[in-house]
């Protein structure tokens, strides 16, 4: 019981103890230093005088009768000189001048153990005060060393995601907490264009998906209402409603790539994107004899890791934005390979101007270039906002240039792969896709994609 009690009231004894701020710590630390470096240079001092003094002959002092006695001899001398209390001088023999030098040097060991005593309890006392002056003093400066900490810890708890715009902008020298509170600021600039970012993608996708649900609507209302709607117009309305169903189903689906591009890799894979430009180009050349567009190909062995669905999707993604965007007679550049140690895709082609001030904002979400958001016919807005996050998400580098005479030059660059021996490497494309799980799709429409 008694031991309860002890740990209870220790307890209790701890609660009202100061908090272990950093610094506290630091206070303690500075204290600490300096008394161990202020004892260190006073042992260093005592050893020094005591060694001085030591070794000090003395030449004069006074017996325990009070008589002043000199040495006075000289080479072959062996008699002493004595001074006695009235002046007179004396000469002593060689017995009687080592009892005065016993004396002599029994007051100057006595002499010199006091001052050395003395010397080592003043040296404590202004030790301990310096000590406590040290203490004081650092607590004074660590205070000030860690203001910009403070400033720090005080913004991080007002800063919300309602004043993501409010900066530290730390002033004073270019050390290590300077540096804190300008990493600081960058990180809170990329939370601000992360929400800003957010904010315009949910409000341009519920606009996306609240105009096609409107004009379904209307068009249900339009046909219900009508007295004189016979058999071909329900059938034309539902044709209709079924265009902007597909239509729907094509945007969710573009979302969710883009959702799952931005959240990262689960897995890597070993991928070829020759053989991924090939099939996709496969799937897609009727379309470019539709259109009148030439296909230039130039597939080397381009092998990296990463996620093979995403990876076709950025392929896909890119020469379907280039024959869509396209001009009558138009041609298509597909190049895979190695460049500088890196595998990549590019895709060029021609086709109307593109201002380099607008390469930017086409890479955001549902950004199209001259064409309003509630026409859908150029594509769904989301084709290279999803081709930037897949290569993002296998840590690539996306170029995209603006051909001076129209159209762009988009290009991927990948990680190279971490082994050489990969088994696509001498697969054929079609064995390729089976080996990995890829659908094939040779009929499918650019639009599915995303567009630009």
């Amino acid at each position: 019981m008694s031991i309860l009690t002890d740990c209870l009231m220790w307890t209790a004894a701890r609660s009202h103890l100061p908090r272990r701020t950093i610094r506290l710590r630091l206070t303690a630390i500075y204290g600490g230093l300096f008394l161990l470096s202020g004892a260190g240079l006073l042992a260093v001092t005592y050893i020094l005088v005591q060694h001085a003094t030591g070794t000090s002959i003395p030449i004069g002092g006074k017996a325990d009768n009070g008589v002043s006695a000199v040495q006075g001899a000289s080479s072959g001398n062996t008699n002493f000189a004595w001074a006695s209390r009235d002046g007179m001088l004396q000469i002593l023999n060689q017995q009687q001048a080592q009892e005065v030098g016993k004396q002599l040097k029994a007051v100057a060991d006595n002499q010199r153990t006091h001052q050395m005593h003395q010397l080592l309890i003043q040296s404590g006392v202004a030790l301990a005060l310096m000590s406590m002056l040290s203490i004081a003093l650092g607590w004074i400066v660590a205070g000030r060393v860690l203001r910009p900490l403070r400033t720090i810890t005080d913004v991080a708890h007002t800063i919300s995601a309602t004043n993501l715009h409010q900066r530290l902008a730390l002033a004073g020298p270019d050390d290590e907490l300077k540096k804190l509170g300008d990493t600081f600021d960058a990180l809170l600039g990329r939370l601000e264009g992360a929400f800003d970012a957010q904010r315009r993608f949910v409000a341009n996708a519920s606009h996306e998906l609240r105009t096609p649900l409107t004009l379904v609507r209307a068009l249900l209302q339009m046909t219900l209402t009508d007295p004189h709607a016979d058999l071909d117009s329900f059938r034309t309305t539902c044709r209709d409603v079924l265009a902007e169903g597909e239509h729907q189903e094509r945007l969710i689906e573009a979302l969710l790539v883009l959702a799952r591009s931005e959240r990262g890799l689960d897995h890597r894979e070993p991928i070829n994107l020759a053989a991924i430009a090939d099939e996709v180009l496969t799937a897609r050349r009727g379309e470019a004899e539709r259109l009148g567009l030439r296909i230039e190909v130039s597939a080397r062995s381009a092998r990296t890791d990463g996620d093979i669905r995403l990876a076709e999707r950025l392929v896909s993604n890119l020469i379907d934005n280039a024959l869509r965007h396209n001009i009558a007679g138009g041609r298509v550049s597909v190049r895979t390979g190695i460049a500088a140690g890196r595998p990549f895709v590019s895709v060029t082609n021609t086709g109307p101007q593109v201002a380099a001030a607008d390469i930017a904002r086409l890479l955001q979400p549902f950004q199209r270039l001259g064409a309003d958001s509630t026409n859908h016919g150029d594509g769904l807005g989301l084709g290279l906002s999803i081709v930037a996050a897949i290569a993002g998400a296998h840590d690539a580098t996306l170029t995209v240039e603006p051909r001076p005479g129209g159209g762009l030059h988009i290009t991927a660059s990948f990680p190279p792969a971490r082994a050489d021996n990969s088994p696509e490497s001498t697969m054929a494309p079609a064995q390729y896709r089976d080996h990995c799980g890829l659908e094939s799709t040779p009929n499918q429409s650019p639009a599915s994609s995303g567009g630009r």
